[in-house]
């Protein structure tokens, strides 16, 4: 049984990593969301908001019933190792992805030998991302048909804090 995970801070998770997600469970027999934490950003979710939220949207698919949710508490290789993945899948919806993916994905490599897969994300979902998501809602906007309706009711919620 092969294993891979998708990594990803998921602040909210977006259909577009859903699509994602969905691709990886027909390549691999195992799929882990690595739900975590970037340093770089400021997450509007708490990590176990985020999980349970992925937990949520993948259960209500019956491609991705089966992926498992969990935090990454620490380095994406060691979480790797602690689940068996023998790949990280990442999705990619432009070249900006790729240079800001590579380098992770070429460290992960030299740290443990880990490889990458990369996925071109669907072009339907080529304008989505978390962080714009936040920011229309921030705004008021609608974000229902960017990310799952658990996800769009976390992040109401949280800005209401």
């Amino acid at each position: 049984m092969t294993t891979a995970v998708c990594p990803g801070s998921f602040d909210p998770i977006t259909l577009g990593h859903l699509d994602i997600v969905r691709r990886a469970r027909r390549m691999f027999d195992v799929v882990v969301v690595g739900v975590a934490r970037n340093a770089s950003k400021t997450a509007l979710l708490t990590p176990a908001e985020r999980v349970e939220v992925a937990r949520e949207a993948l259960a209500a698919d019956p491609e991705t019933a089966d992926v498992r949710v969990a935090e990454v508490p620490g380095l994406l290789v060691d979480f790797c190792r602690e689940v068996g993945a023998v790949a990280v899948v990442k999705g990619l919806r432009g070249g900006a992805d790729f240079d800001s993916e590579l380098p992770m994905a070429l460290m992960n490599r030299h740290l443990t030998g880990l490889e990458t897969v990369f996925v071109p994300g669907d072009q339907r979902y080529a304008h989505v991302a978390s962080s714009l998501a936040k920011d229309i809602a921030r705004h008021g906007g609608p974000i229902d048909d960017l990310v799952p309706p658990g996800a769009a009711a976390a992040v109401r919620a949280a800005l209401a804090r």
